[in-house]
């Protein structure tokens, strides 16, 4: 039976119908007893201590989960596979390797056919049987390339196979790219490493003089300047080129930038042949030493600012020299569950259940968390969300701005996983698990690396105070629905930046995608006269104008794969209206809506006039509508703004558009390529040929969203970028999916009302429904933070 109090709030009446109302504070004192009285009731109450730390309950999964990354001895069985002289590859350990042998740069999961999993989730049909991909430098080949290779089934049988995995690709290659074009790893920075000593020691005396410092190499120790690489570093696989920076070396390297600049030609896999393309400084270009020596000791060199020696500023630390503010001694608010936990998840197969959700987590060392198969209250809504890419590009009137493109999935952002800090990157008793990154032979597991919490949303999901009553409330009931929602989140560390994501389930069938960035800038060297590219952050240093662009592929599944895009269009219209015929004909708002009919590159309207909604082709709600999820953009739902870069051009079409549907294939499953990043004339997988004229309409497609931060860089960037600002979101919506809102079922939840008075008291009963929800009375103990080591 539900609970049910009454609060009698008396108050005093005058004899005189006709008396003046008490003021406020009049009726603050009348009450005053009451709370007086539940105040003393808590400090009577014998308290348990919250059980924040208590495990969630466990549940297990109706499937397995079919789109799980290989095992550690499927890793290591591949691994001896493709090592063993049968396999005809003439593999060189990579500890041992150079550039001109074959290797193995590392190997990942394939990703699982859709049309194989589906039976398997919704059938009898069996599970899907595990591919590895494996991605090989072969450099000792007479035409050397980057090849990447399918290995399966796993586990390990005797029909196991090695092929190469090209089908997935639409570049024209297949799975190969042209040694030029493949990843700048540590293999290739040794083997120019010799050519930029040669050029940096023979310069000692210009360097020590514009730049307080010598370069030797990187690991030698008379070394005082550190160099740094950016990418881009080919165009098209034909040519490969170097772009060194200095900067001054500790861990906060990224804000301390230096003016020089040596661009070194590295085509091919002969050292021998790499050569000098050219050295910048002072916004001059140098072909040769000569050059440069010459403009030295003519005075035409000079620098007007220095990186100061110390960098203490720049650390993510307390800093007293920026005084006390008052009440900061005091803990901050938290978010706990002091009610238990309100999910329950399978950690084994990575399966999770929340207030009507349902949903599988995957992870792979190229895009990182992936969610699948995402129900509400058992119905489909999505069968994949995946983040696909990051990139970002700079820009600047500098060698290493004007050229830096990143995508994050080339540098293997889902490895860079790494354990988080309760209490401050989630909340104290918040659910932890492990990644698993393979590399090599071997796994290394990094703990407490995703987190997953309930919490209250900041505002209540739905209210109404039904006013205009004439008691002493002034209304007659009001109900207030708490929101709360789920958050599954990870934060990867990819080099400077910091990037937080975040999948939060709402309880209202909701879900939202949200993406923050923190870390250091890379930052570029101050001019005075290049503000257009960013303003002076510090002593020396100018933060680098840049975009940042991250990628998700929204597979919808909305009751089925037989699904349509709707565009519904807001607009303004004249009519006429026959009783206001004095009007005549006026403006007012209309809406229009259509089908997509093929597969095309969309975007977002001016003020917000314009919907996406994805619908099942047929199904209804009780009301005639399609069923379907609308796609509500939030903060900062921005493309790419360098449309025709040639450091951008094909490698990084699928950030070029806020909203893109295509029709669902099993050789489409990455708008991207990890080996795309240095191929942006001839990208190994080419995103705008995914738009070859087929209909989207009431058939399985797939939804392309683009989020991020166009980063109007600022002093409030050092020391490191801010997530309350460096912010972009998106939401997914019940829109005509149900026959109401999805909060009647919701029991965390308050009906006030006011009956009537039934004597002549004057007393008015407030009336409190609480359905059985009762407020938790426990002592919060919050365990000191650990942060877990990587094994």
């Amino acid at each position: 039976m539900y609970q049910r109090s009454i609060a009698a709030l008396l108050l005093v009446a005058s004899a005189n119908a006709a008396a003046v109302v008490p003021p406020l504070g009049y009726q603050r004192q009348t009450l005053l007893p009451q709370f007086t009285k539940r105040g003393a009731d808590y400090e009577n109450t014998t308290c348990s201590t919250c059980t924040l730390y208590e495990p969630a309950e466990q549940v297990a999964a109706p499937k397995s989960n079919a789109w799980a990354q290989i095992s550690p001895e499927d890793n290591l069985a591949v691994w001896n596979l493709l090592h063993d002289p049968a396999s005809g590859l003439n593999l060189t350990d990579p500890d041992t390797a150079v550039i001109n042998d074959n290797y193995v740069w590392y190997i990942d999961t394939v990703h699982v056919n859709k049309s194989d999993v589906l039976p398997y989730l919704d059938g009898s049909g069996s599970k899907p049987a595990s591919w590895a991909r494996a991605i090989i430098f072969e450099g000792g080949k007479p035409e050397p390339v980057s090849q990447e290779y399918m290995i399966g089934p796993l586990p390990m049988s005797g029909e196991t196979t090695i092929q190469k995995l090209d089908y997935l690709y639409n570049g024209g290659t297949g799975g190969s790219i042209p040694f030029n074009g493949r990843y700048f790893d540590q293999k290739r920075v040794d083997a120019s490493e010799s050519l930029l000593v040669s050029i940096m020691s023979n310069i000692t005396d210009i360097t020590s003089a514009l730049l307080d410092g010598v370069f030797y190499g990187y690991k030698d120790p008379k070394s005082t300047l550190t160099a740094t690489t950016t990418t881009p570093t080919s165009f098209d696989g034909n040519q490969a080129y170097q772009l060194i920076m200095f900067r001054l070396p500790g861990s906060t390297t990224y804000l301390r930038p230096l003016d020089f600049f040596v661009m070194l030609d590295t085509t091919g896999t002969d050292a021998s042949l790499y050569k000098l393309k050219g050295l910048v400084t002072n916004t001059q270009f140098f072909p040769t030493v000569a050059d440069l020596r010459a403009a030295f000791e003519a005075g035409e060199l000079v620098e007007e600012f220095y990186q100061p020696s110390d960098y203490d500023w720049a650390l993510v630390k307390y800093n007293p020299d920026m005084g006390v503010r008052e009440l900061e001694e005091k803990f901050a608010p938290q978010n706990l569950e002091v009610g238990g936990k309100r999910y329950r998840l399978d950690p084994e197969q990575k399966y999770v259940e929340y207030m009507g959700w349902s949903f599988y987590v995957a992870h792979t060392r190229t895009l990182g968390i992936m969610l699948y198969d995402i129900r509400f209250k058992g119905e489909r809504i999505l069968y994949e969300l995946s983040m696909q890419e990051a990139a970002a590009q700079y820009g600047g009137f500098q060698p290493k701005s004007a050229a830096t493109l990143y995508h994050d999935t080339h540098f293997s952002l889902g490895a860079d996983l790494f354990p988080l800090v309760e209490g401050f990157d989630c909340p104290f008793g918040s659910t932890f698990w492990n990644v698993t990154i393979h590399n090599k032979n071997t796994t290394t597991t990094n703990p407490n690396s995703i987190c997953i919490f309930e919490s209250d949303a900041g505002f209540p999901l739905s209210r109404h105070r039904a006013g205009g009553a004439s008691n002493d409330y002034g209304f007659s009931n009001l109900g207030v629905v708490k929101a709360s929602l789920l958050t599954l989140r990870s934060i990867a560390t990819v080099g400077n930046y910091d990037y937080l994501f975040d999948y939060a389930f709402h309880v209202d069938g909701s879900l939202e995608i949200t993406v923050r960035a923190s870390g250091y800038l890379q930052s570029s060297f101050f001019y005075r006269d290049q503000g257009a590219w960013g303003p002076r952050i510090q002593e020396a240093t100018q933060g680098s104008l840049h975009d940042h662009v991250l990628t998700w592929k929204v597979d919808f599944d909305i009751l089925g794969t037989e699904n349509n895009l709707q565009v519904t269009e807001l607009k303004t219209v004249n009519t006429t209206q026959p009783w206001w015929p004095e009007l005549g004909a006026f403006e007012q708002i209309q809406l229009e809506s259509y089908n997509v009919e093929t597969e095309r590159e969309l975007h977002w309207a001016d003020n917000g006039q314009l919907m996406y909604a994805v619908n099942h082709a047929s199904a209804t709600n009780k009301w005639g509508a399609p069923r379907g999820y609308r796609i509500v953009p939030g903060k900062s739902n921005i493309r790419l703004s360098t449309l025709d870069s040639p450091f951008s051009r094909h490698n990084t079409a699928l950030s070029k558009a806020h909203v893109a549907v295509t029709r669902q294939h099993d050789t489409e499953p990455w708008g991207n390529s990890v080996q795309n990043l240095n191929m942006p004339w001839k990208p190994q997988q080419d995103f705008t040929r995914f738009f070859d004229g087929e209909s989207v309409e009431g058939v399985d497609l797939v939804v392309w969203l683009n989020l991020g931060m166009h980063h109007f860089t600022r002093a409030e960037d050092v020391p490191v970028t801010l997530y309350s600002e460096a912010v972009s979101s998106i939401m997914f919506a019940p829109q005509n999916f149900f026959d109401n809102a999805q909060d009647g079922d919701l029991r965390n939840r308050r009906w006030y009302t006011v009956p009537d008075a039934t004597d002549s008291s004057d007393v008015t009963a407030l009336v409190s429904e609480a359905y059985g929800i009762e407020l938790p009375q426990c002592k919060v103990a919050l365990q000191e933070p650990i942060v877990a080591q990587i094994v």
